[in-house]
Protein backbone atom coordinates (compact mmCIF):
# COMPACT_ATOMS: atom_id res chain seq x y z
CA UNK A 1 0.00 0.00 0.00
CA UNK A 2 1.44 3.36 -1.06
CA UNK A 3 1.23 5.94 1.73
CA UNK A 4 2.82 9.25 2.59
CA UNK A 5 5.49 9.36 5.27
CA UNK A 6 3.08 10.98 7.72
CA UNK A 7 0.48 8.27 7.06
CA UNK A 8 3.16 5.61 7.49
CA UNK A 9 4.11 6.94 10.94
CA UNK A 10 0.46 6.99 12.03
CA UNK A 11 -0.23 3.46 10.75
CA UNK A 12 2.94 2.00 12.28
CA UNK A 13 2.11 3.63 15.62
CA UNK A 14 -1.41 2.15 15.47
CA UNK A 15 -0.03 -1.32 14.65
CA UNK A 16 2.40 -1.08 17.56
CA UNK A 17 -0.40 -0.05 19.93
CA UNK A 18 -2.61 -2.91 18.75
CA UNK A 19 0.22 -5.39 19.28
CA UNK A 20 0.87 -3.99 22.74
CA UNK A 21 -2.80 -4.40 23.61
CA UNK A 22 -2.84 -7.96 22.34
CA UNK A 23 -5.08 -7.26 19.36
CA UNK A 24 -2.33 -8.31 16.91
CA UNK A 25 0.36 -10.94 17.14
CA UNK A 26 3.96 -10.08 16.32
CA UNK A 27 3.75 -12.02 13.05
CA UNK A 28 0.59 -10.16 12.01
CA UNK A 29 2.21 -6.87 12.98
CA UNK A 30 5.25 -7.59 10.81
CA UNK A 31 3.10 -8.82 7.89
CA UNK A 32 0.93 -5.68 7.88
CA UNK A 33 3.89 -3.36 8.38
CA UNK A 34 5.67 -4.96 5.42
CA UNK A 35 2.81 -3.91 3.11
CA UNK A 36 3.47 -0.21 3.72
CA UNK A 37 5.41 1.49 0.94
CA UNK A 38 6.14 5.14 1.75
CA UNK A 39 6.01 7.49 -1.23
CA UNK A 40 9.10 9.57 -1.83
CA UNK A 41 7.01 12.63 -2.75
CA UNK A 42 3.43 13.65 -2.01
CA UNK A 43 2.21 14.12 -5.57
CA UNK A 44 -1.40 14.38 -4.44
CA UNK A 45 -0.65 17.41 -2.33
CA UNK A 46 1.33 18.97 -5.16
CA UNK A 47 -1.62 18.37 -7.50
CA UNK A 48 -4.02 20.02 -5.06
CA UNK A 49 -1.79 23.06 -4.53
CA UNK A 50 -1.09 23.40 -8.25
CA UNK A 51 -4.78 23.53 -9.09
CA UNK A 52 -5.46 25.95 -6.24
CA UNK A 53 -2.75 28.26 -7.56
CA UNK A 54 -4.14 27.87 -11.09
CA UNK A 55 -7.60 28.91 -9.84
CA UNK A 56 -6.06 31.89 -8.03
CA UNK A 57 -4.28 32.90 -11.24
CA UNK A 58 -7.59 32.74 -13.14
CA UNK A 59 -9.16 35.06 -10.57
CA UNK A 60 -6.21 37.45 -10.76
CA UNK A 61 -6.44 37.41 -14.57
CA UNK A 62 -10.16 38.26 -14.40
CA UNK A 63 -9.50 41.07 -11.92
CA UNK A 64 -6.80 42.43 -14.24
CA UNK A 65 -9.22 42.19 -17.16
CA UNK A 66 -11.91 44.20 -15.41
CA UNK A 67 -9.31 46.73 -14.25
CA UNK A 68 -8.17 47.35 -17.85
CA UNK A 69 -10.84 49.73 -19.17
CA UNK A 70 -9.44 49.79 -22.71
CA UNK A 71 -9.41 46.01 -23.01
CA UNK A 72 -12.90 45.74 -21.54
CA UNK A 73 -14.19 48.34 -24.00
CA UNK A 74 -12.60 46.41 -26.87
CA UNK A 75 -14.13 43.10 -25.79
CA UNK A 76 -17.56 44.64 -25.31
CA UNK A 77 -17.31 46.26 -28.74
CA UNK A 78 -16.73 42.83 -30.30
CA UNK A 79 -20.11 41.66 -29.02
CA UNK A 80 -21.89 44.98 -29.39
CA UNK A 81 -23.82 43.67 -32.40
CA UNK A 82 -26.05 41.70 -30.05
CA UNK A 83 -26.74 42.17 -26.37
CA UNK A 84 -28.01 38.61 -26.16
CA UNK A 85 -24.69 37.24 -27.40
CA UNK A 86 -22.97 38.69 -24.34
CA UNK A 87 -25.28 36.58 -22.19
CA UNK A 88 -25.57 33.45 -24.31
CA UNK A 89 -21.88 32.99 -25.08
CA UNK A 90 -20.69 32.77 -21.43
CA UNK A 91 -23.83 30.77 -20.54
CA UNK A 92 -23.04 28.23 -23.26
CA UNK A 93 -19.38 28.10 -22.16
CA UNK A 94 -20.51 27.51 -18.57
CA UNK A 95 -22.78 24.66 -19.69
CA UNK A 96 -19.92 23.11 -21.68
CA UNK A 97 -17.61 23.14 -18.67
CA UNK A 98 -20.32 21.76 -16.36
CA UNK A 99 -21.12 18.90 -18.77
CA UNK A 100 -17.42 18.21 -19.27
CA UNK A 101 -16.88 18.16 -15.50
CA UNK A 102 -19.82 15.81 -14.90
CA UNK A 103 -18.71 13.41 -17.63
CA UNK A 104 -15.14 13.44 -16.40
CA UNK A 105 -16.23 12.86 -12.83
CA UNK A 106 -18.38 9.89 -13.83
CA UNK A 107 -15.81 8.23 -16.10
CA UNK A 108 -12.49 9.21 -14.54
CA UNK A 109 -12.99 9.44 -10.80
CA UNK A 110 -9.25 9.49 -10.10
CA UNK A 111 -8.85 13.00 -11.57
CA UNK A 112 -10.50 14.83 -8.68
CA UNK A 113 -8.62 18.14 -8.65
CA UNK A 114 -8.62 18.66 -12.40
CA UNK A 115 -12.38 18.00 -12.44
CA UNK A 116 -12.83 20.62 -9.71
CA UNK A 117 -10.85 23.09 -11.83
CA UNK A 118 -13.07 22.40 -14.85
CA UNK A 119 -16.22 22.95 -12.79
CA UNK A 120 -14.69 26.17 -11.44
CA UNK A 121 -14.37 27.49 -15.00
CA UNK A 122 -18.10 26.84 -15.30
CA UNK A 123 -18.59 28.95 -12.17
CA UNK A 124 -16.59 31.79 -13.73
CA UNK A 125 -18.57 31.79 -16.99
CA UNK A 126 -21.85 31.58 -15.05
CA UNK A 127 -20.85 34.72 -13.15
CA UNK A 128 -20.03 36.48 -16.44
CA UNK A 129 -23.41 35.48 -17.91
CA UNK A 130 -25.23 36.75 -14.82
CA UNK A 131 -23.28 40.01 -14.95
CA UNK A 132 -24.30 40.61 -18.55
CA UNK A 133 -27.89 39.59 -17.77
CA UNK A 134 -27.93 42.16 -15.00
CA UNK A 135 -26.59 44.82 -17.37
CA UNK A 136 -29.38 44.06 -19.85
CA UNK A 137 -32.20 43.97 -17.28
CA UNK A 138 -31.01 46.95 -15.23
CA UNK A 139 -33.86 49.40 -14.74
CA UNK A 140 -32.13 51.61 -12.20
CA UNK A 141 -33.89 50.09 -9.17
CA UNK A 142 -30.72 48.50 -7.79
CA UNK A 143 -32.55 45.22 -7.17
CA UNK A 144 -29.71 42.79 -7.91
CA UNK A 145 -30.74 40.10 -5.42
CA UNK A 146 -32.57 37.96 -8.04
CA UNK A 147 -29.31 37.59 -9.98
CA UNK A 148 -27.58 36.26 -6.88
CA UNK A 149 -30.52 33.93 -6.29
CA UNK A 150 -30.21 32.62 -9.85
CA UNK A 151 -26.51 32.07 -9.22
CA UNK A 152 -27.40 30.20 -6.02
CA UNK A 153 -29.69 27.88 -8.00
CA UNK A 154 -27.00 27.09 -10.57
CA UNK A 155 -24.09 26.71 -8.14
CA UNK A 156 -26.20 24.80 -5.63
CA UNK A 157 -27.44 22.30 -8.22
CA UNK A 158 -23.98 21.76 -9.73
CA UNK A 159 -22.24 21.55 -6.35
CA UNK A 160 -24.84 19.13 -5.00
CA UNK A 161 -24.92 16.83 -8.03
CA UNK A 162 -21.15 16.88 -8.56
CA UNK A 163 -20.38 16.66 -4.82
CA UNK A 164 -18.01 19.55 -5.44
CA UNK A 165 -17.03 21.43 -2.29
CA UNK A 166 -15.50 24.19 -4.43
CA UNK A 167 -18.70 24.91 -6.37
CA UNK A 168 -20.70 24.52 -3.14
CA UNK A 169 -18.47 27.19 -1.61
CA UNK A 170 -19.53 29.61 -4.35
CA UNK A 171 -23.16 28.62 -3.73
CA UNK A 172 -22.78 29.64 -0.08
CA UNK A 173 -21.03 32.88 -1.05
CA UNK A 174 -23.79 33.69 -3.55
CA UNK A 175 -26.39 32.85 -0.90
CA UNK A 176 -24.81 35.32 1.50
CA UNK A 177 -24.70 38.00 -1.21
CA UNK A 178 -28.34 37.35 -2.03
CA UNK A 179 -29.33 37.69 1.63
CA UNK A 180 -27.43 40.95 2.02
CA UNK A 181 -28.70 42.42 -1.25
CA UNK A 182 -32.32 41.40 -0.66
CA UNK A 183 -32.49 42.76 2.90
CA UNK A 184 -30.72 45.92 1.74
CA UNK A 185 -33.20 46.45 -1.08
CA UNK A 186 -36.23 45.76 1.13
CA UNK A 187 -34.96 48.28 3.69
CA UNK A 188 -34.37 50.92 1.00
CA UNK A 189 -30.59 50.49 1.43
CA UNK A 190 -30.83 52.01 4.87
CA UNK A 191 -28.81 51.03 7.92
CA UNK A 192 -31.52 48.82 9.43
CA UNK A 193 -33.79 45.99 8.38
CA UNK A 194 -36.34 44.94 11.04
CA UNK A 195 -34.23 46.93 13.49
CA UNK A 196 -31.03 45.07 12.60
CA UNK A 197 -27.91 46.41 10.92
CA UNK A 198 -25.88 44.23 8.56
CA UNK A 199 -23.66 42.50 11.17
CA UNK A 200 -26.64 41.28 13.21
CA UNK A 201 -28.33 40.03 10.04
CA UNK A 202 -25.29 37.95 9.19
CA UNK A 203 -25.02 36.62 12.74
CA UNK A 204 -28.50 35.20 12.17
CA UNK A 205 -27.52 34.06 8.68
CA UNK A 206 -24.43 32.24 9.95
CA UNK A 207 -26.47 30.71 12.77
CA UNK A 208 -29.05 29.50 10.23
CA UNK A 209 -26.30 27.87 8.14
CA UNK A 210 -24.90 26.09 11.20
CA UNK A 211 -28.39 24.94 12.19
CA UNK A 212 -28.81 23.54 8.69
CA UNK A 213 -25.49 21.71 9.07
CA UNK A 214 -26.75 20.07 12.27
CA UNK A 215 -30.16 19.13 10.85
CA UNK A 216 -28.80 17.92 7.49
CA UNK A 217 -25.55 16.47 8.78
CA UNK A 218 -25.97 12.98 7.33
CA UNK A 219 -27.16 14.25 3.95
CA UNK A 220 -24.34 16.77 3.65
CA UNK A 221 -21.79 14.17 4.74
CA UNK A 222 -23.07 11.78 2.08
CA UNK A 223 -22.58 14.54 -0.54
CA UNK A 224 -19.15 15.45 0.94
CA UNK A 225 -20.36 19.00 1.57
CA UNK A 226 -20.54 19.15 5.37
CA UNK A 227 -17.05 20.51 6.02
CA UNK A 228 -17.31 23.48 3.67
CA UNK A 229 -20.86 24.24 4.85
CA UNK A 230 -19.83 24.28 8.50
CA UNK A 231 -16.71 26.35 7.76
CA UNK A 232 -18.74 28.98 5.88
CA UNK A 233 -21.40 29.08 8.61
CA UNK A 234 -18.73 29.69 11.25
CA UNK A 235 -17.02 32.29 9.05
CA UNK A 236 -20.23 34.26 8.51
CA UNK A 237 -21.09 34.02 12.21
CA UNK A 238 -17.75 35.02 13.72
CA UNK A 239 -16.84 37.77 11.26
CA UNK A 240 -20.26 39.32 11.84
CA UNK A 241 -19.81 39.00 15.62
CA UNK A 242 -16.39 40.63 15.37
CA UNK A 243 -17.80 43.59 13.42
CA UNK A 244 -20.68 43.81 15.91
CA UNK A 245 -18.20 43.97 18.79
CA UNK A 246 -16.71 47.09 17.17
CA UNK A 247 -19.82 48.87 15.82
CA UNK A 248 -22.70 47.32 17.77
CA UNK A 249 -26.20 47.66 16.33
CA UNK A 250 -25.54 51.25 15.29
CA UNK A 251 -25.24 53.12 12.03
CA UNK A 252 -22.04 55.03 11.30
CA UNK A 253 -23.31 58.30 12.78
CA UNK A 254 -24.49 56.72 16.05
CA UNK A 255 -21.40 54.53 16.37
CA UNK A 256 -19.05 57.50 16.25
CA UNK A 257 -20.59 58.95 19.42
CA UNK A 258 -21.16 55.65 21.27
CA UNK A 259 -19.11 54.81 24.35
CA UNK A 260 -17.08 51.71 25.18
CA UNK A 261 -19.68 50.78 27.80
CA UNK A 262 -22.44 50.72 25.15
CA UNK A 263 -20.37 48.42 22.93
CA UNK A 264 -19.23 46.14 25.77
CA UNK A 265 -22.30 43.78 25.62
CA UNK A 266 -21.53 43.02 21.98
CA UNK A 267 -17.91 42.25 22.84
CA UNK A 268 -19.08 39.94 25.63
CA UNK A 269 -21.47 38.21 23.22
CA UNK A 270 -18.53 37.67 20.84
CA UNK A 271 -16.48 36.15 23.68
CA UNK A 272 -19.36 33.93 24.80
CA UNK A 273 -19.82 32.61 21.24
CA UNK A 274 -16.11 31.77 21.00
CA UNK A 275 -16.27 30.10 24.43
CA UNK A 276 -19.30 28.01 23.44
CA UNK A 277 -17.47 26.99 20.27
CA UNK A 278 -14.48 25.85 22.34
CA UNK A 279 -16.71 24.00 24.82
CA UNK A 280 -18.46 22.07 22.05
CA UNK A 281 -15.09 21.28 20.45
CA UNK A 282 -13.84 19.77 23.71
CA UNK A 283 -16.98 17.63 23.98
CA UNK A 284 -16.91 16.45 20.37
CA UNK A 285 -13.16 16.65 19.60
CA UNK A 286 -13.97 18.87 16.61
CA UNK A 287 -10.78 20.47 15.32
CA UNK A 288 -12.60 23.04 13.18
CA UNK A 289 -14.67 24.35 16.08
CA UNK A 290 -11.56 24.47 18.26
CA UNK A 291 -9.65 26.43 15.62
CA UNK A 292 -12.46 28.96 15.10
CA UNK A 293 -13.03 29.35 18.84
CA UNK A 294 -9.37 29.94 19.70
CA UNK A 295 -8.74 32.20 16.70
CA UNK A 296 -11.70 34.50 17.27
CA UNK A 297 -11.23 34.54 21.04
CA UNK A 298 -7.72 35.86 20.40
CA UNK A 299 -9.06 38.35 17.84
CA UNK A 300 -11.61 39.56 20.39
CA UNK A 301 -8.97 40.07 23.07
CA UNK A 302 -6.59 41.94 20.79
CA UNK A 303 -9.42 44.06 19.37
CA UNK A 304 -10.42 45.09 22.89
CA UNK A 305 -6.77 45.82 23.70
CA UNK A 306 -6.54 48.24 20.77
CA UNK A 307 -9.98 49.67 21.54
CA UNK A 308 -9.42 50.40 25.22
CA UNK A 309 -5.71 51.18 25.45
CA UNK A 310 -4.71 52.79 22.14
CA UNK A 311 -5.50 56.31 23.39
CA UNK A 312 -4.73 55.73 27.07
CA UNK A 313 -1.24 54.23 26.89
CA UNK A 314 1.99 55.66 25.60
CA UNK A 315 2.77 53.96 22.31
CA UNK A 316 6.06 52.56 23.65
CA UNK A 317 4.24 50.82 26.50
CA UNK A 318 1.38 49.79 24.21
CA UNK A 319 3.58 47.99 21.71
CA UNK A 320 5.82 46.47 24.40
CA UNK A 321 2.74 44.89 26.00
CA UNK A 322 1.55 43.76 22.57
CA UNK A 323 4.95 42.24 21.76
CA UNK A 324 5.14 40.47 25.13
CA UNK A 325 1.67 38.96 24.77
CA UNK A 326 2.43 37.74 21.24
CA UNK A 327 5.72 36.26 22.44
CA UNK A 328 3.92 34.36 25.23
CA UNK A 329 1.35 33.12 22.71
CA UNK A 330 4.11 32.05 20.31
CA UNK A 331 6.01 30.28 23.10
CA UNK A 332 2.86 28.41 24.15
CA UNK A 333 2.21 27.31 20.55
CA UNK A 334 5.86 26.26 20.24
CA UNK A 335 5.61 24.08 23.36
CA UNK A 336 2.51 22.35 21.99
CA UNK A 337 4.28 21.78 18.66
CA UNK A 338 7.38 20.29 20.30
CA UNK A 339 5.25 18.14 22.60
CA UNK A 340 3.48 16.69 19.59
CA UNK A 341 6.77 16.02 17.79
CA UNK A 342 8.24 14.36 20.90
CA UNK A 343 5.17 12.17 21.33
CA UNK A 344 5.33 11.06 17.69
CA UNK A 345 9.05 10.31 17.86
CA UNK A 346 8.71 8.41 21.12
CA UNK A 347 6.07 6.13 19.69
Amino acid sequence: MNVTRKQERIIRRALADWQGEGELSEAEHQRLAATLRPADFDWRRLSRYAFWIAIACVLIALASLFADSELMAYLLAIFSFSGLSRILLPAVMAAVFYVWGFRRQRRETQWHYSTEAILFLGVVFTALALWQLGERLDDGSGHIAPLFLLGCAVYGAVGWLARSSLVWLFFLLALGNWFGAETGYVSGWGAYWLGMNYPIRFVLFGGALLTGCVLLKRILQARQLLTVSKAMGLTYLFIALWIMSIFGNYDLDSWSISSHAELLPWALLFAVAAGVCLYISLKTDDGMLRGFGLTFLAINLYTRFFEYFWDGLHKVVFFLILAASLAVLGRYAEKIWHAGMYSTAKK
